[in-house]
């Protein structure tokens, strides 16, 4: 046996293979064989794919694949691996498609031998070979092929296998590349692909749609709410690219939420439908613009992607929103990015670079988060210039003292570069913020005496800058440089100086000249900037001070005009013209003081990402600051809000054929009215609009509840409650009873609870006969139909919202039926919204969930409702003590009732009381700090007898924050700073709510917007009573009732901002519990579960 064959016995093939091909006629005296130059290199792979036994051949591909995975070049074993492609085993014919996938390329002749057998697999009953198969034939980049690997492609877009859809979605871009005049029949495939119910689909079609046709948004129209829905399913990759596509169409197809008065604040959206219904006049004095509903569905269903493990996801959302979303939403996309700071350098460095630019516009978003810009001594220089470039971004008056303490320690590093980016830093604060401008000047000038040259240097040019803005004030610091000007060797610090000498000389008479003396000894030595800086200080010397400085100047003239550098010669020439009078000159000389001395406006110093928010951020070309190739623009809002008709999508009509006896039932026995809601027509339409669900796992969810309900027929209202309590029931039209009927109503629903027995087995006799009949009735499986998610009901008439209330009540049988006929997950992909042609039933179809959610009476009852304390007298605090008062006294107290002056205001109740032994006159507030806070005041009270007291109202808008507001109590002759710093609980305002539309809220608040934490309770406050008068006496909410003994549920809302709070306690063996807090304000999270657990924990 030869040295090769026992070396690949012992499993050396493929080291010898590396060896082979690493081998050089260099080595050919070599006494190991392995090495010498006879060697043929992959010979004994060779071999075994040309063995006819099928585990030789498997092992030898499993080694070729390696090598290819290693970089190495296997392409000489095309032809032996080219006759297994229509080997019956399935693992080799796999690698085999692997490799050709990678060489068809470069092997276009030998590929196009074995066409005939690509063309056979595309037949073949695994999907996966028949998705290799057609990866191999666009893989071959041959003109002649075209018209095959169109065939192919068309073939494959109608696979059963979402797998192959995928792979025929890869093949469009390939075709595309090679023959772009096959672009109308490609654009016919991406649009049956486009209405793909797949999420492994979607993903890669939208990416075949970008290349090949990125401006045919008509494609888009009638898929939008689709892909909207699909969004939180599809893979990562694939969301980046939906999202990329629909920001641009968003863009194109929606109006500005950046106008004035545009306030739309997804927390606000039942007051939204409300104030639709019942005062339409005022919702459209107050506010002009009104979100379009598939703009909002949009920005819903990609806020969850935020959480996303994928960097290019979360900032794929981050970039949506800060183009789509109202000024006052884009705030949720700050944690997000924040948290994305702890990966690795590389991501840190492009999403430090789009909060530069999102930091200029809208610093207030990053502000909480300042301490995460600060630099650490691990980052690299990039990414400490940015995290730089962001401080300074959000640098006012209140943080200035923090962050010029920050840049202190950043002068001293050790990294010269970021030592200088901090100094430049140091001067864009200093002229951005006045009030620190002669800190940072003094600042510098102590930097000047650093040993370090470059810090030195980038102080001269910084300081050069702030000068310029007030430079009577400092003559002396502009004397400090010139004292250190010898020392300096920095050729653009001794250019600044030389600057400010000429720019000044009136102020430094002395000193300039000589200055321009030790100039004139080294002009030849220094560099080009020095020298043109030099000849400038000469001339405007000669202009001030020609007695003193004539001689230097024409030196120094005479020494630039034989410079070697033609820039200098040149300004030498043009300066002797302009300042030495003589024949020539003409009629400048007599402006050359105007010219040389004229007032310069001070420099602006602006950030470098100033004007890179013309590029859509998270791009290549905003990375850059140029325009890359490939880069498409967004465009500007249009003004007026295209036909929004144009994303309904069209009933089927074969689909309601199907369902002829259940359309007779439901007919019987009902008013006219009725009839038309729950015909046919109206039901198909209802099932095409509701779009999936909020997003697709949601429709998974609800099949279940399906499937469940179908099993326990006889307890129908225990399966409507199971369907309620997933969130989303599985009729897609209603809310659950819970939601949106009263106590009444339920009863009313129970008893026809029998009817809906009798209904469901002529929905089922009707599946049989129809094959695809329960699929059209159960098929709308979401809660929110995509069209009404948000849908404002301005459409249709606010009368008609009474006989909507009826609906309401009498549509839960009808939905039961549906709930209980088995459903194809398939078809809980993807609905078709419902046509706007239908004179009556647009009113219902397309809307009708948010209709009946904004009319539904659970809107009502999570509307906030005052609820008097029932744990005893309220907390009194001191706002001010007599002797500090001269006889005034004042003690305030919080009575947890709504504010008569403004809601927003928080009630404060003042006991005024006068101690002294004289009356007390013209009692008021004075001057309040902050300036802006808004208080409204008590009338001012003319007279307070003695000993005697009187109770006051205030309200103070606190703006959800604990922050103390401070201002002053005056008497006629005094004034007393006195400050009302509000407890958190007494931000909040109860809310009263069912357990089911808890728990629906709870569900949007979960990941960043939770906190929580396990306490020991004291035995004393186990039961339900005591729980409630604890938490109560801590934070004013309301109770909501809950069908559990160990769980306790408050709910709130913030005074200022009507954010809901959520305070849920739950009982735990051994008196443990669990304490969670789910509120977006996640600062007042933190601090409400601190105020709670105390009282909870003690006894």
């Amino acid at each position: 046996m030869s040295t090769i064959a026992l070396y690949n016995d012992q499993g050396g093939a493929e080291a010898a293979v590396e060896a082979g091909q690493e081998n050089s006629s260099s080595t050919g005296g070599a006494a190991f064989g392995l090495f010498s130059s006879d060697f043929k290199k992959n010979e004994d792979l060779k071999e075994m794919l040309e063995s006819n036994k099928e585990s030789l051949k498997l092992e030898a591909m499993k080694r070729v694949v390696g090598l290819i995975s290693k970089g190495k070049n296997a392409s000489e074993l095309f032809p032996a691996v080219v006759k297994n492609v229509a080997s019956k085993n399935i693992e080799l014919k796999k690698l085999v498609y692997v490799y050709l996938v990678r060489y068809a390329e470069e092997q276009q002749d030998l590929a196009l031998l074995s066409i005939s057998t690509f063309q056979r697999a595309l037949k073949d009953p695994n999907q996966f070979i028949r998705g290799s198969a057609l990866r191999v034939l666009s893989s071959i980049r041959v003109p002649i092929i075209v018209p095959i690997m169109l065939l192919a492609i068309k073939e494959a877009a109608a696979d059963l296998s979402p797998y192959v859809r995928k792979t025929s979605a890869h093949a469009i871009q390939k075709l595309y590349s090679l023959d772009p005049e096959q672009k109308e029949q490609l654009i016919e495939v991406i649009e049956k692909l486009l209405k793909d119910k797949s999420t492994l689909v979607a993903g890669s079609v939208v990416m075949a749609f970008e290349e090949v046709c990125p401006d045919r948004i008509d494609l888009i129209h009638k898929n939008y709410r689709k892909l909207c829905n699909l969004l939180v399913d599809v893979e990562e990759w694939g969301q980046v690219v939906i999202i990329s596509m629909l920001t641009r169409y968003a863009r194109t197809q929606f109006t500005s939420p950046w106008k004035e008065g545009a306030t739309f604040d997804e927390n606000n959206v039942k007051a939204f439908y409300d104030s639709d219904s019942e005062d339409k006049k005022d919702t459209t004095e107050a506010k002009p613009y009104i979100m379009d509903p598939d703009h909002r569905l949009l920005l819903r269903n990609t806020k969850p992607l935020l959480q996303s493990r994928n960097t290019a996801v979360v900032m794929c959302v981050a970039q949506l929103y800060w183009h789509l979303a109202p000024t006052q939403e884009v705030n949720i996309v700050t944690k997000s990015l924040v948290r994305l700071l702890r990966s690795h350098r590389e991501v840190q460095y492009i999403v430090l670079q789009n909060i530069a630019t999102m930091s200029i516009q809208r610093k207030g978003i990053f502000e909480p988060y300042m301490k995460s810009f600060y630099v650490r001594s691990t980052d690299a220089t990039h990414i400490k210039t940015l995290k730089l470039e962001i401080l300074t971004n959000l640098a006012n008056e209140a943080n200035i003292s923090t962050i010029l303490r920050e840049f202190q320690t950043y002068v001293k590093s050790q990294d010269k570069a970021f030592a200088a980016a901090t100094i430049q830093a140091i001067g864009r604060c200093a002229t951005n913020i006045t009030d620190v401008t002669d800190t940072c000047l003094s600042g510098l000038v102590l930097l000047l005496s650093n040993r370090d040259e470059t810090v030195v240097a980038e102080s001269v040019v910084v300081i050069k800058k702030l000068l310029q803005t007030q430079p009577t004030q400092h003559s002396e610091i502009i004397k400090h440089m010139a004292k250190l000007f010898d020392n300096i060797t920095v050729s653009m610090a001794r250019a600044s100086i030389l600057w400010l000498m000429g720019e000044y000389c009136d102020r430094v008479p002395k000193i300039a000249p000589d200055v321009l003396r030790k100039m004139a000894k080294t002009f030849t030595a220094e560099e080009d900037i020095v020298k043109l800086q030099t000849v400038n200080l000469a001339a405007k010397l000669y202009l001030t001070n020609s007695k003193q400085t004539k001689l230097l100047t024409q030196y120094i003239l005479n020494l630039g005009k034989y410079d070697q550098s033609y820039d200098i010669r040149d300004r030498t020439r043009f300066i002797r013209q302009l300042i030495v009078p003589n024949e020539k000159s003409g009629a400048l000389n007599k402006y050359a003081r105007r010219i040389l001395l004229a007032p310069k406006p001070a420099p602006v110093l602006e950030s470098s990402f100033k004007d890179r928010d013309r590029f859509q951020l998270g791009t290549l070309s905003h990375s850059l600051n140029t325009k890359a190739a490939g880069y498409q623009e967004l465009s500007d809002w249009p003004a007026v809000a295209p036909d929004q008709s144009v994303r309904n999508v069209e009933v089927i009509e074969p689909v309601q054929e199907s369902t002829p006896s259940v359309g007779k039932t439901k007919k019987s026995g009902k008013p006219k009215s009725a009839d038309k809601f729950y015909s046919d027509d109206e039901e198909e339409k209802e099932e095409e609009g509701s779009e999936s669900s909020k997003d697709s796992s949601s429709s998974s969810s609800s099949s279940s509840e399906e499937s469940g309900s179908e099993s326990e027929e006889e307890s129908s209202e225990e399966s409507e409650k199971t369907s309620s309590d997933s969130g989303k029931s599985s009729s897609g039209s209603e809310k659950s009873s819970s939601e949106s009927e009263s106590e009444p109503k339920k009863k009313k629903k129970t008893k026809k609870a029998p009817q809906k027995k009798s209904k469901s087995p002529a929905a089922f006799s009707d599946s049989d006969e129809n094959g695809n009949g329960p699929v059209a009735q159960a098929s709308s499986s979401s809660a929110e139909s995509s069209s009404g998610s948000e849908t404002d009901s301005e459409d249709s008439d606010p009368p008609a919202t009474p006989q909507k209330k009826k609906k309401d009540v009498k549509s839960k049988p009808k939905a039961e039926v549906k709930s209980k006929v088995e459903v194809s997950l398939l078809d809980l992909v993807d609905f078709s919204p419902a046509p706007t042609n239908a004179p009556k039933s647009s009113v219902i179809s397309s809307s009708l969930l948010s209709d009946l959610e904004g009319l539904s009476l659970s809107n009502i009852s999570s509307t906030m409702q005052v609820t008097t304390p029932s744990f005893g007298p309220v907390k009194t605090y001191e706002l001010l003590h007599h002797m500090t008062g001269k006889g005034l006294s004042a003690k305030y107290h919080f009575p947890r009732q709504p504010c008569l002056y403004e809601p927003s205001m928080v009630a404060v109740q003042v006991i005024l009381t006068n101690s002294s032994d004289h009356s007390l006159e013209e009692i008021h507030i004075g001057e309040r700090s902050p300036a802006g806070l808004n208080i409204h005041c008590f009338n001012t009270i003319e007279r307070l007898e003695p000993e005697a007291s009187v109770t006051v109202s205030m309200g103070i808008d606190f703006s959800d924050s604990t922050q103390a507001a401070h201002f002053q109590l005056c008497t006629k002759e005094d004034q007393f700073s006195v400050s009302i710093q509000p407890a958190v609980g007494e931000l909040l305002m109860p809310s009263s709510m069912t357990e089911q539309d808890y728990s629906k809220e709870q569900g949007k608040l979960l990941g960043m917007n939770e906190t929580s934490a396990t306490i020991t309770m004291a035995t004393a406050n186990t039961s339900r009573l005591a729980i409630s008068k604890q938490v109560l006496s801590v934070c004013n909410v309301g109770e909501v009732p809950s069908s559990q003994n160990t769980v306790h549920r408050f709910a709130g809302r913030t005074v200022s901002s009507g954010a809901l709070v959520l305070v849920c306690l739950e009982l735990k063996e051994s008196s443990t519990a669990l304490l969670t807090i789910n509120t977006e304000k996640s600062v007042m999270a933190s601090m409400l579960l601190r105020d709670l657990k105390q009282p909870l924990v003690q006894a």
